[in-house]
């Protein structure tokens, strides 16, 4: 395919603008998929996406495009030069398809195809790192908006990120149709953010179609064609790979440079695994093999590879003949480089994943190991507790992330599984020197051997309605947050009905401890802005602070798996609202349970679940009162024998008190 008839571009937005139904619909209007194999969401292939309606996955298509309409009075040189539409020329009369065919000495009548790569990235915060890299594998951008909600968070996230890798944006208000739609409003926003013009805006609904063909449109005459010189030495940007039992890692790749044929001998750079090219081709949107892949073209790559972190996101292929470790051998022009920007995913959210029976604990462990061997960003490590027994503690991108693993392992392998309190890591600096690097309060070393506790603080951004303005400093100032900047987007007036909307919208950037934001931080966001305000972060730090560990007993057993770290200043409301929640959480049994608090020896909170009573006395009719006190006594005994061995039975829903601590 010549480079000039090819444009990548991939669609960003935030969660739920309506990116997945857009490339349904660029797919129906191409022609990729008959109408009769068209379903909603059709790029969204794993159930849980389906359920959900959100893009955990992001996916690859490759369209073929032929405009019937001119867009911009361009000479076929010049539209070569620059990859508008070669079929107008200067004066804007529309050259024949033959003379187009006959300029490029192939003398066909058939009309001009592009080739069209699409990447359809997921919205939510937690896969940022996954979409920079789908932005570094494309040439433009399709920025999609509601306009119904607006300029979101994690719309600001994208943007930044698509103009940090010097994309060509296009601009669309999706769910024009909608009643509650303000166009008005929402163009000014995306105007004053990109400080594009009000007809570069398309106005589109990708539910009904509307508007849709314009998209096409623009891509062809907006996006450059890649830059690659298909002589230079191979180099491919891996954008995405997963395992496939039956196949291998497959990777998903943009060739940047050179080209992969099928049974090349492939060198991944940064880890430095060897495979075979076992098969290459593209999608469309279901896997159809080619002989190779070439300079400027998006496509997937099936390797004899055994597991995904051998071939990890961001990082390059190139063939065995090209490469040189770089690192050793002096670059001398003739040998390859890595594309820039690779860099290893670091997981922060950490959580302890227990079967309810020991006995499910091989199987447990071997699902996790197969879940990993196709997420690179899953890392786990094993823990035992005295009170839950074997289990693994996991390491995840995010709280979503989390999640969507937590319901594949009960979905796929049918596991009950009990789940600690997500907790993030900590860099510990002891008395010697040594630093250490704990995910676990549990794992925190003696207090008298630490120095210095330092724990995570990101850089997060709010959008929200101004006039929740006063509530949402209030939330930031109340999780240890300090505020940085406040951006004012749009003063456009709106109607009354918009939640107050009328005041414009305003951009929040803060700092934070993650501590404090993991748990339910974006719910009391939700709940405080009528669910207009939205949220987008990445990691900055670590900072010293005042931590401490907060202990948590039950009968006088310390419970590993409930241990907090937390700021002084709060360990003891801490401390108070967890062992009120356990009191809920936890059953009456047949005599007192204590539930207590501690930091180090001292003891900050308690709660006291009251023993079952039997009335030992009902039987007695009269009689001297002597009697009465023996059966009461003789209970009081037996009551002190049952705590004396007897075991509290701690149920699931007790490890995750955390997670709603209002």
């Amino acid at each position: 395919m010549d480079q000039r008839l090819i444009r990548n571009f991939c669609i960003i937005a935030h969660i739920d603008h309506g990116k997945s139904t857009l490339a349904d619909r660029l797919l129906e209007l191409t022609g990729t998929v008959e109408k009769r194999n068209m379903k909603a969401q059709i790029l969204d292939k794993m159930e849980l996406e389906q359920e959900r309606g959100i893009t955990i996955k992001l996916a690859p298509v490759r369209m073929k495009y032929r405009p019937a309409v001119n867009h911009s009075p361009l000479t076929v040189h010049h539209a070569l030069t620059i990859g508008h539409d070669p079929l107008t020329e200067e004066n804007g009369k529309r050259i024949t398809d033959n003379a187009w065919k006959t300029e490029n000495g192939k003398g066909k009548t058939d009309q001009v195809e592009y080739e069209l790569n699409l990447i359809d990235t997921p919205g939510h915060v937690d896969f940022s790192y996954e979409v920079s890299r789908s932005l570094e594998a494309v040439e433009g951008a399709i920025l999609v908006v509601d306009a119904s909600q607006g300029v979101q968070a994690q719309t600001l996230s994208n943007i930044y990120l698509a103009l940090a890798a010097n994309l060509k944006i296009i601009p669309v208000l999706n769910k024009i149709d909608l009643p509650a739609a303000n166009v008005e409003r929402v163009s000014d926003e995306v105007i004053k953010l990109l400080g594009c013009q009000k007809e570069d805006i398309l106005l589109i609904s990708a539910k009904t179609g509307e508007g849709v063909d314009q998209v096409l449109g623009r891509v062809v005459a907006d996006v450059p064609p890649p830059s690659g010189k298909a002589e230079a030495p191979t180099r491919a940007l891996i954008f995405d790979s997963y395992y496939d039992d039956h196949r291998g890692v497959i990777l998903y790749v943009r060739l940047v440079d050179g080209r992969i044929s099928k049974q090349d001998l492939i060198k991944v750079m940064a880890t430095g695994a060897q495979a075979t090219a076992l098969d290459v081709g593209f999608l469309s949107p279901e896997m159809k093999p080619a002989t190779a892949l070439a300079a400027g073209e998006i496509g997937y790559v099936v390797t004899n590879l055994k597991s995904a972190r051998e071939a990890k996101v961001g990082d390059t292929v190139t063939t065995a003949n090209d490469y040189s470790d770089y690192r050793v051998v002096p670059y001398d022009g003739h040998r390859v480089r890595p594309l820039e920007g690779y860099k290893e995913v670091r997981p922060f959210v950490y959580a302890g994943f227990f079967p309810n029976s020991n006995e499910d604990y091989q199987t447990f462990k071997i699902a996790v190991e197969k879940l990993s061997l196709s997420d690179s960003s899953l890392q786990y490590t094993s823990e035992n507790s005295p009170v839950l027994g074997f289990g693994l503690r996991l390491g995840f991108l995010g709280l979503l992330h989390m999640d969507i693993v937590r319901e594949r392992l009960q979905r796929e392998y049918d596991l009950d599984l009990i789940i600690t309190n997500p907790s993030t890591d900590y860099e510990v600096s002891l008395t010697n020197g040594q630093l250490v690097d704990i995910k676990s309060a549990a794992d925190l070393p003696s207090i008298s051997t630490i120095s210095e506790i330092r724990e995570p603080w990101i850089k997060g951004e709010i959008a929200c309605p101004a006039v929740f303005l006063g509530s949402v400093l209030e939330l930031i100032s109340k999780s240890r947050g300090l505020h940085k900047r406040i951006e004012h987007i749009s003063t456009h007036s709106t109607p009354k009905n918009t939640a107050g909307s009328d005041q414009g919208l305003v951009i929040i950037d803060f700092e934070a401890p993650l501590t404090n934001l993991i748990t339910d931080f974006y719910d009391q966001l939700k709940s405080i802005t009528s669910g207009y305000g939205s949220f987008s972060y990445e990691l900055a730090d670590y900072r010293a602070g005042d931590l401490v560990k907060v202990d948590f007993y039950v009968t006088g057993e310390k419970v590993d798996a409930l241990s907090v770290i937390v700021h002084k200043t709060e360990a003891e409301r801490v401390g108070r609202r967890v062992v009120e929640k356990l009191k809920e959480a936890i059953p009456r049994q047949q005599f007192k349970v204590s539930l207590q608090a501690a930091i180090g020896s001292k003891f900050i909170a308690r709660e006291d679940i009251s023993a079952y009573r039997k009335d030992v006395t009902a039987k007695l009719y009269g009689g001297d009162v002597t009697r009465r006190k023996k059966l009461l006594a003789k209970q009081k005994k037996g009551k002190e024998r049952m705590k004396r061995f007897g075991n509290v039975d701690v149920p699931a829903e007790a490890f995750t008190v955390m997670l709603k601590r209002d």
